[in-house]
């Protein structure tokens, strides 16, 4: 089971980086230079992910993209709320 620990390792230090961004604009309370639809294809992608690994047998791939999808929404959301307000 090494590559699904390699992988959720990845998913995991990759959550902790959106969540820095997502704690970033709640401060700011503003976007810019930002695309939410990029985070968009990354968060649906995360989607497809959480449905596939369990067919993979990777939980702990699983139990990763969890938190990057979580991560990756909640980012989406504000991109969007805050991209609103602005204008």
């Amino acid at each position: 089971m090494i590559p699904d620990h390699v992988n959720a390792l990845f998913e995991f230090i990759g959550g902790c980086m959106i969540w820095m961004n997502v704690v970033a604009v709640y401060r700011d309370r503003q976007v810019a230079g930002v695309r939410w639809w990029t985070t968009g294809f990354f968060a649906a992608w995360g989607g497809w992910n959480i449905f596939y690994y369990p067919h993979l047998d990777q939980w702990w791939s699983f139990t990763g993209g969890l938190w990057i999808v979580t991560a990756n929404i909640v980012w989406v959301v504000m991109l969007i709320h805050y991209s609103r307000q602005r204008s």
